[in-house]
């Protein structure tokens, strides 16, 4: 019983650990493209 609970600990805190938030290469696309519509409404 107490191994099983480690496990789930150790599962839990290893999950959370290799979880990363980096911004994918799409987010980053959609906000260059924003900018350059913002541009180009600004030229016109």
């Amino acid at each position: 019983m107490k191994k099983l609970i480690l496990a789930f600990v150790l599962l839990f805190t290893m999950s959370t650990a290799l979880t990363s938030c980096r911004e994918t290469k799409n987010d980053v696309a959609d906000d260059v493209e924003d900018v350059v519509d913002d541009v180009e409404d600004t030229v016109d």
